[in-house]
């Protein structure tokens, strides 16, 4: 069993920050990319940002420069900082890893179950 835990959503005015966070644990073996999607009312999810095990990250161009996204190998522990932020980026955000749960098995991908942003004008 694996489960992902997001916290750090909220409210904020336009302008504002915010940090999520997101915990992978239970039955892993060995964790890969580690990443932050976000879906907004009447809109497909979309990435926001992954980053790889090895530290090379990825960013949607609209969030490019304005939020980063780092990671703790040791936690196991994904986070992504939000400055800037504007009204667009109110959406539900979740967290997804891509692991191992054992050495005997090929990698899945698992979601946490979202947490909401919200930016006010």
């Amino acid at each position: 069993q694996v489960q992902l835990v997001e916290s750090g959503g909220g409210l904020v005015q336009a302008g504002g920050s915010l940090r999520l966070s997101c915990t992978a644990s239970g039955s892993i073996f060995i964790i890969g990319a580690m990443g932050w999607y976000r879906q907004a009312p009447g809109k497909q999810r979309e990435l926001v940002a992954t980053i790889t095990g090895s530290g090379t990250t990825n960013y949607a161009g609209s969030v490019k420069g304005r939020f980063t996204i780092s990671r703790d190998n040791a936690k196991n522990t994904v986070a992504l900082q939000m400055n800037s932020l504007k009204p667009e980026d109110t959406a539900v955000y979740y967290c997804n890893t891509n692991l191992r749960r054992t050495a005997f098995r090929g990698w899945d991908d698992y979601w946490g179950p979202g947490t909401q942003v919200t930016v006010s004008s």
